[in-house]
C-alpha cells in the first residue's frame, strides 16, 4: 500500500464517496440530495470560486479511500454576516486511517472561513478536533439527550434489538409497563401552560418567515445564529419536508409569527426506531413557554403516527429549562457533540461569552 494522494473533492466522486461511506458504516443520500447540499445553497452559490465541496484521499489504483464533504453556512453576529463552514461525513478506509488528519487539516486551513461550526462530532473524531485547538460550545447540553416515549413497546423493542436481546419484540411489550407508568405519572404534575397564540403546523414557507427573521436578528443581534430566511429554510430541510420527514409547528396569530419549532425525522431503521427530534425553536420575545405547547403538539403526533420516541439535544439554558420541566428521561451520550473554531481574536473573546451563543441542531450539518 503506497502514500494516497490528497485533491479537492468533485460531484464526478459521488459513486466512490458513497461506496466508501457504506463501507464504514456511514448514512447515505441520494445523487440529488447530496448534489442540494452545494449547488442549491446560498452560500456556496456566491463563494464557489473559492470554496471546494470538499476533499478525497485517493489511493494509487485511483480508488476513493478517504472523504471531507465541506458545506458553507451564513450565520451573524453583532448585524455583521459571518462564513461558516461544516466538516461533513468524515470517513476514510482502516488502511488508510493514519491519513485521516490530513483532510482535517485541509478544512481547517481554509483562509476564507471565518468560523468553523461542527455540531455532529463523534467520540472516535472528538480528539481529531481538539488536535485543531476546535473548543467546545460552551452553553447548551451537548453530551445529553432528553426523550419521551411515545410507543412503549416499539420503543423498547427497538432497544432490546440495539443490544442484541433475542425476542425484543416479545420482551418490548413485558416491559413497556414500567416507562408507561412513569410518563402517566409525569403527564399529571405538569400539563402545558396557557401562553396565548394559536399552535398549528405550517405547512408551507412563505413570507412570513423573512419577517420573522429580520425582526429576529435585530431583537438580539449579540447573539451568534445561522440565518434563517426564507431562502436558506427551503434549502435546508427542501428534501425533509418533500419526505414528509421535516414539521414547523407555529404560534401566532393572524398572519404574523411569533415562534416556530422545527421537528425532523431520525429513524434508525437498522434496529427498527422511529425517532423524532426538535432540532429548533425561535422566539421573538424571549417567550419560552411556547415551546411547551409545540412540544405537546409534537407528542401527540407522534403517538397518531406511530413513532416512538420525540427527542432533544443542546439549545441553551432558558429553553433547556422549559424542556427539562416536563421531559421523564435523559440519557448520557458518548461525547459532547458541538465544537468551533476561529481564527479571528475579536471574535474568539465574544464566542467565549456563553450569552453569546443561542445553539440548535439547527446549526451544522445536524439536521441537513
Amino acid at each position: 500500500m503506497g502514500s494516497p494522494k490528497l485533491r479537492k473533492a468533485s460531484f464526478e466522486d459521488y459513486p466512490q464517496i458513497v461506496a466508501l461511506q457504506i463501507a464504514n458504516d456511514l448514512p447515505t443520500k441520494s445523487y440529488e440530495e447530496w448534489k442540494h447540499l452545494w449547488i442549491n445553497n446560498p452560500a456556496y452559490t456566491q463563494l464557489q470560486a473559492t470554496l471546494p465541496i470538499g476533499w478525497v484521499l485517493e489511493s494509487e489504483d485511483k480508488r476513493v479511500v478517504g472523504y471531507l464533504g465541506n458545506i458553507p453556512l451564513f450565520y451573524e453576529l453583532d448585524g455583521q454576516r459571518l462564513l461558516a463552514s461544516v466538516a461533513h461525513a468524515w470517513a476514510v478506509d482502516t488502511p488508510y486511517r493514519g491519513y485521516s488528519l490530513w483532510l482535517l487539516d485541509q478544512y481547517f486551513s481554509q483562509k476564507t472561513v471565518e468560523l468553523f461550526l461542527n455540531a455532529t462530532v463523534g467520540p472516535k473524531a472528538a480528539d481529531s478536533f481538539g488536535v485543531f485547538e476546535s473548543l467546545p460550545v460552551p452553553v447548551g447540553e451537548w453530551d445529553h439527550s432528553a426523550f419521551w416515549i411515545t410507543r412503549y413497546q416499539g420503543f423498547l423493542a427497538s432497544w432490546l434489538a440495539m443490544k442484541s436481546v433475542p425476542l425484543a419484540r416479545a420482551f418490548g411489550y413485558v416491559l413497556s409497563v414500567g416507562p408507561f407508568l412513569k410518563d402517566t405519572l409525569v403527564k399529571r404534575q405538569s400539563r402545558p401552560r396557557e401562553t396565548g397564540g394559536a399552535v398549528q403546523r405550517c405547512i408551507e414557507l412563505d413570507g412570513r418567515f423573512d419577517i420573522f427573521w429580520e425582526a429576529l436578528r435585530k431583537a438580539n443581534p449579540h447573539v451568534l445564529r445561522a440565518v434563517r430566511t426564507r431562502q436558506m429554510l427551503e434549502w435546508h430541510f427542501r428534501y425533509a419536508f418533500y419526505n414528509d420527514r421535516a414539521w414547523i409547528v407555529t404560534a401566532g396569530q393572524d398572519s404574523v409569527i411569533t415562534a416556530y419549532s422545527i421537528f425532523v425525522r431520525y429513524d434508525n431503521p437498522r434496529v427498527g426506531l422511529k425517532r423524532l427530534r426538535l432540532v429548533d425553536f425561535q422566539t421573538l420575545d424571549g417567550n419560552t413557554a411556547l415551546l411547551e405547547p409545540m412540544l405537546s403538539w409534537a407528542l401527540e403526533r407522534c403517538r397518531e403516527e406511530g413513532i416512538h420516541m420525540l427527542e432533544s439535544i443542546g439549545f441553551c439554558t432558558d429553553k433547556n429549562r422549559v424542556i427539562s420541566h416536563i421531559v421523564p428521561y435523559k440519557r448520557k451520550l458518548p461525547s459532547w457533540l458541538y465544537f468551533y473554531k476561529t481564527r479571528d481574536q475579536s471574535l474568539a473573546e465574544k464566542l467565549s461569552d456563553p450569552n453569546a451563543w443561542d445553539p440548535s441542531q439547527f446549526d451544522g450539518d445536524a439536521s441537513l
